[in-house]
C-alpha cells in the first residue's frame, strides 16, 4: 500500500478504466480531470454517476459526513471503486472511510497526474494505496483498538487460515502482489485467489479494509 510508479501492465491490456470525478467546486473537477486525461488507459466518463467496474474519484478538504455518505452509497450500492483526494483525515475519522470500502487516498498536496493514475490503477485492481504516513497512523490506531478490546486482546477471533496471515502482512508491508508471490514462493494467481476469498469470505471490499481487519482482530 505504498507508493509505487503507476504501472499499467497490472490492467488487462486493451481495456481502459472508465473513471468520474466528484469534486465541490468546477475548478477542483477540472484540475483532476485534467491531470488524469493525461493517461491513455484512463477513460473519463462526462457522467458524475458511477457504476460497477467505475473508478470514481471523490475530492474534498476531508471525509465529512457528506462525502462519508457518498463513498458508502458509490462503494456498496453503485459497485464502484473509489479513490479518497482529500487536505487532511482526523484519527477519528480513518477507520470511518475504511469501512466506507476506499483503497486509495491520495493527499491533495501530492496530486499530481502520476499520483492520481497510480492511485486509480491500484483502485481498479482492487488493491490498496495509502501514503505512508497515513498506514503507519491505521497500525496504530488499530492496534490500540485491539489493546483495548475487553477480554480479547491478541486473541484472533475469527476467520484467518496462516497463509492469509503471511498475505496480508506483506501487504501491510507495502509489498504488491508480484513482491508478495516472490516472498512466500506462490505463483501471483495464488496471491490474488487468497485475497478474493478471504475478503469475500469475510465481506471485506478491499485489500486497505483486509489489513485494518487483521490488525483489529489481533492477526498481525
Amino acid at each position: 500500500m505504498s507508493q509505487r510508479p503507476a504501472n499499467t501492465s497490472a490492467v488487462d491490456s486493451g481495456n481502459r478504466i472508465p473513471v468520474v470525478v466528484q469534486a465541490p467546486d468546477p475548478i477542483s473537477r477540472a484540475g483532476v480531470r485534467s491531470q488524469l486525461a493525461q493517461h491513455p488507459v484512463i477513460n473519463l466518463l462526462d457522467s458524475a454517476e458511477a457504476g460497477p467496474g467505475t473508478v470514481a474519484v471523490l475530492v474534498n478538504e476531508g471525509p465529512d459526513e457528506t462525502t462519508l455518505s457518498r463513498l458508502r452509497r458509490l462503494v456498496r450500492s453503485d459497485g464502484a471503486r473509489a479513490v479518497l483526494v482529500v487536505n487532511a483525515i482526523r484519527e477519528a475519522e480513518l477507520l470511518d472511510v475504511i469501512e466506507c470500502g476506499v483503497g486509495a487516498i491520495v493527499w491533495r498536496h501530492e496530486a499530481s497526474a502520476h499520483r492520481l493514475v497510480q492511485a486509480v490503477l491500484a483502485a481498479a485492481r482492487g488493491d490498496g494505496d495509502l501514503p505512508a504516513d497515513l498506514l503507519g497512523r491505521l497500525i496504530t490506531q488499530v492496534g490500540s483498538l485491539q489493546r483495548t478490546a475487553s477480554g480479547q486482546t491478541g486473541v484472533p477471533l475469527s476467520g484467518l487460515v496462516p497463509r492469509e496471515i503471511d498475505v496480508l502482512r506483506l501487504v501491510a508491508e507495502g509489498l504488491d502482489t508480484g513482491e508478495i508471490a516472490s516472498k512466500l514462493s506462490y505463483s501471483e494467481r495464488t496471491v490474488k485467489n487468497v485475497m478474493h476469498g478471504l475478503t469475500t469470505r469475510l465481506h471485506l471490499r478491499n485489500r486497505a479494509h483486509a489489513v485494518a481487519y487483521a490488525l483489529r482482530e489481533g492477526y498481525i
